[in-house]
């Protein structure tokens, strides 16, 4: 028999005293006295332990905001863009206002369980990161293969800031050539200046340096030597070097794939590529971005880098 069964028969059922009863079982009279008026009010009620929750929490997320914090996460994994606590973050703070840490947005999406665990993923914080210093410091390019919805195989070709992960160039071929890179790389250098180095693979679009030839050079290379562009390769069997354009082209199909209807031609993959990037650009934040800005913010906010400037970061490396 329980300590509070005990007690309750003691003063109620054997007419015993409360001060009588507190000495015989080591207890505090007014824990007695409380007891037995619970006991008189709940009934059996009073053997349980109560809760020790507190009836308010006024540190409390309000129900609105978790409602918010739920329909964001479910908007952004539909729309396919960025969905993590630090994007749900930027977005109520710069939209709606509200203030709430990443911790809290994880806690509640854990709790109407919107989070997959995936404990294989290697953290954050075990990847070595680099970037350039300054805008136009280095260009990543790269090119990957889509499917139109008429089934046919098409490249999309980019160009991407390092420094602040703006796309700079996005577009659309049927199959990406030599003479297309050049082409596209002189329109954007048009547009946002020529950078002082660029970074690509080593395909054979972008250098002929593993072709077995005599040291001679595409219209690509031929155009950065001409304009004093420092071309910079990844090391054989090393593609993280070109991690952050990579990770681009994971972002723009994922978004590309929750479209509906998805393209069937090469001019309406165009069409909706130049939608994505402005909404890449200017409306969603970049988690490897200071203060989680936008790639625009970040591109605009520091002088930008002119051929002939030599940086030292870890790109230089890995030639």
């Amino acid at each position: 028999m329980s300590r509070a069964r005990l007690v309750i028969t003691a003063v109620l059922v054997e007419g015993r005293g409360v001060r009588e009863v507190a000495r015989a079982y080591e207890v505090s009279p007014g824990w007695v006295s409380r007891l037995v008026a619970r006991y008189r009010e709940e009934g059996e009620a009073a053997f349980e332990a109560r809760s020790r929750r507190p009836h308010r929490s006024p540190a409390a997320t309000p129900p609105e905001v978790v409602e918010r914090i739920v329909e964001l996460r479910r908007r952004l994994v539909a729309s396919g863009d960025d969905a993590g606590p630090e994007t749900i973050r930027w977005h109520l703070t710069t939209h709606f206002g509200i203030d709430v840490s990443t911790a809290t947005i994880l806690r509640h999406l854990h709790r109407v369980g919107l989070v997959t665990p995936q404990p294989h993923k290697r953290p954050r914080s075990s990847y070595i990161r680099f970037a350039a210093e300054l805008p136009n410091e280095t260009w990543q390019t790269d090119f990957t293969h889509y499917r139109l919805a008429s089934r046919e195989g098409v490249e999309v070709l980019s160009f991407l800031d390092d420094h602040a992960r703006f796309a700079l160039r996005v577009t659309a071929h049927r199959r990406v050539t030599g003479p297309i890179v050049r082409a596209e790389f002189v329109r954007a250098a048009g547009e946002h200046g020529i950078p002082a180095s660029t970074l690509s693979d080593n395909g054979m679009v972008f250098t002929t340096r593993f072709s077995g030839g005599k040291g001679g050079r595409n219209g690509f290379e031929s155009e950065l030597a001409r304009l004093g562009v420092r071309q910079k390769n990844s090391a054989p069997n090393h593609p993280t070097t070109c991690g952050k354009v990579e990770r681009f082209q994971q972002t723009m199909k994922r978004w590309l794939a929750a479209q509906s209807p998805q393209p069937a031609t090469v001019a309406e993959l165009q069409a909706l590529l130049d939608v994505f990037v402005a909404h890449y650009n200017e409306e969603r934040p970049h988690r490897s971005l200071p203060g989680g800005s936008t790639p625009t913010a970040a591109y605009r906010a520091r002088p930008k880098a002119t051929p002939g400037d030599r940086s030292n970061d870890a790109h230089d490396r890995v030639r």
